[in-house]
């Protein structure tokens, strides 16, 4: 889970969405996803799931550190 917010600032920026895009997207605060993807805060798992539905990835490859995107 060390890499969430690495993976997370990857699908952001390859979809070209900056942090209020996706905050708004996602239904939260843009600071937010920037301390998650700095690595200051842990997402709760309801956003996880949020996150793997909208970039169409599973929630293993978010959070596990040994499985790419």
């Amino acid at each position: 889970m060390k890499r969430f917010g690495e993976k997370l600032r990857a699908l952001r920026t390859e979809r070209g969405l900056s942090y209020r895009q996706i905050a708004d997207i996602l239904d939260i605060h843009f600071t937010y996803i920037n301390k998650i993807e700095m690595g200051k805060r842990r997402p709760p798992a309801n956003l996880i799931f949020k996150i793997a539905k909208f970039f169409g990835v599973s929630t293993d490859q978010l959070m596990d550190d040994e499985l790419e995107l």
